[in-house]
């Protein structure tokens, strides 16, 4: 995979809808294709193109063991409106026993290095070897969610996992997503109804006020770029 493959994919599929991509890829990278999902709204939309397409396309997801139960309740409804695998990756159970041990189970609050340490932990070295022998990587990110995100493109060289990122969803708006989503009947978590927007571990996530930032509501007590190291973007 380099930045040269990213160029010859963003000319093969530039007049290709978001369906033809994910069966482009999917036919010319066999096995190679995964898809990330959190179960939040854009993720949703994904799976929902994968699942009604029956695209060979592998999905998984990651269980920090600190999610919402609202999450766990729309990954059940996920897998039976689909009834396809989606694998779950969970972190090293050694490394979460020391960090407890170490820091105790609210160390996240207390620095931006620790809550680093702690989404590496959970979330970042699970998704190392979810992606290992892959060749591409489907993501819900949208330009819109964050500053960080807003100079994405659709294709992306990722030199950090060695990976190649397709973003469908780049230029949607949320209204777009949303509008998706209750057209097509698919399953979402409740939450967002209640003001979540971007949801992520329970203690780390709560609903935004009106007028406030997309990711305002990730890891609120601190000042930062508001990412936990799954996008280096």
């Amino acid at each position: 995979m380099s930045i040269a493959t990213v160029q010859l994919l963003l000319d093969k599929t530039k007049d290709f809808s978001i369906e033809e991509t994910l069966a482009f890829l999917a036919n010319e990278y066999p096995n190679q294709v995964v898809f990330s999902t959190s179960f939040g709204q854009e993720d949703q939309v994904i799976t929902d193109l994968i699942g009604k397409n029956q695209l060979p396309i592998a999905v998984f997801t990651l269980d920090t063991g600190r999610l919402f139960q609202e999450t766990y309740d729309v990954f059940h409804k996920t897998l039976k409106k689909y009834k396809t695998e989606i694998k779950t990756y969970f972190p090293d159970t050694t490394a979460v026993e020391a960090l407890l041990n170490q820091k105790g189970p609210n160390s996240f609050y207390e620095s931006v290095e620790n809550r680093k340490e702690c989404c590496f932990i959970r979330k970042v070295a699970p998704l190392t070897k979810a992606l290992q022998g892959n060749a591409i990587w489907i993501t819900g990110l949208r330009a819109e969610q964050s500053e960080n995100r807003s100079d994405l493109n659709f294709f992306e060289y990722d030199a950090h996992f060695d990976i190649i990122k397709f973003n469908p969803l780049l230029k949607w708006t949320l209204k777009e997503v949303e509008e998706y989503l209750e057209k097509n009947n698919v399953p979402q978590n409740s939450l967002h109804k209640q003001g979540f927007v971007s949801i992520g571990c329970a203690p780390c996530t709560r609903a935004i006020l009106p007028g406030e930032d997309i990711r305002a509501g990730r890891w609120s007590w601190e000042s930062s770029h508001k990412e936990c190291g799954l996008h280096q973007k």
